[in-house]
């Protein structure tokens, strides 16, 4: 199983891989299902539902799988338990160490060892807090999809599952199921801003784009231009319309953050906008829809296709 970190393309050139194998054409399945099997080159049937697959391919393979995941992580219960603390906490170093109750050296220790095994990414917040007091915890994405389905989801349910038991783990997939693909949506969101802005921004481009956090607020997006200028965002995926508060918001927070130099802002909205606010957008703001994400899907072809040596399953 390959998780060399030169192997790990970005989630977008990961994604489209995965949608041109698959021959995925409607956007949200084909996010929802790579949310679970994205990055190990698998092929996917997409008209057999989610769950019936999950069992078919991960769970019936459990011992196989398992074996060759232990190869990458030396097979040591502490590496498998901070990839769960990760998995399934708010992706902070300090709170994962606290979760597994291990000191922060030795913590700090086991992230290198993971990121350096292609398992896991550093996603430093795009700009350092200015007051923050001492060191900021550091955030940590899984370099591929499955792995993060891997140890949120299978991996704190081994036993059963182990035994041809699967009803723990149904239920605890139950629980998370409805939001699982959001955390995928939202570094989605980070490339498609990248690409819409590029021509836009010409001589001035995007060097850095992720998130911003510190101990008061967080912004879903922050993207940094070569100028110093930035670019906040927020994402938002619930039922109701996204309102002008939103903007309201975003805007507060770049101003308890001490972000001076925003310029431009961008909402995603995954179920619409309210009129009044789409009435009173001025020109350094854009919104964000499902049309726009699903343009990411566009004009795949074999070029698209990252060759896989992991085991089919």
């Amino acid at each position: 199983m390959s998780q060399h970190p030169s192997s790990h393309p970005s989630l977008l050139a990961q994604f489209r891989s995965f949608c041109y194998q698959n021959k995925a054409t409607d956007f949200e399945k084909a996010v929802e299902y790579f949310a679970v099997f994205g990055g190990m080159g698998w092929a996917i049937d997409m008209t057999v539902p989610l769950d019936a697959l999950i069992e078919q391919k991960v769970l019936d393979n459990y011992r196989y799988i398992h074996a060759d995941i232990t190869e990458i992580t030396h097979s040591k219960p502490v590496h498998h338990a901070m990839l769960t603390a990760i998995a399934t906490g708010d992706r902070r170093e300090h709170s994962a160490f606290k979760k597994i109750r291990i000191e922060r050296q030795k913590g700090v220790e086991i992230v290198d060892f993971l990121i350096d095994k292609g398992l896991l990414l550093l996603d430093a917040s795009v700009e350092k807090p200015l007051d923050e007091e001492g060191d900021i915890s550091d955030k940590l994405l899984f370099a591929t999809p499955f792995m993060r389905f891997w140890f949120a989801m299978v991996s704190p349910t081994y036993k059963s599952i182990r035994e041809g038991d699967y009803s723990e783990f149904r239920e605890r997939w139950l629980g998370v199921k409805n939001e699982f693909a959001t955390l995928i949506y939202t570094q989605l969101v980070w490339e498609l801003v990248s690409l819409s802005f590029k021509e836009a921004f010409g001589d001035d481009p995007i060097v850095k784009i992720g998130s911003y956090y510190d101990r008061y607020v967080s912004i879903d997006i922050l993207a940094k231009r070569k100028s110093g200028a930035y670019l906040a965002g927020t994402c938002r995926y619930g039922k109701s319309k996204v309102n002008r508060s939103e903007l309201a918001k975003l805007k507060e927070s770049c101003r308890i953050a001490k972000l001076d130099n925003v310029e431009n802002y961008v909402i995603f909205s995954k179920n619409k906008f309210s009129s009044e606010l789409k009435n009173e957008i001025e020109a350094d703001t854009r919104l964000f829809s499902m049309r726009h994400l699903s343009k990411l899907m566009d004009n795949l072809s074999g070029q698209d296709l990252i060759v896989s040596t992991n085991k089919k399953y």
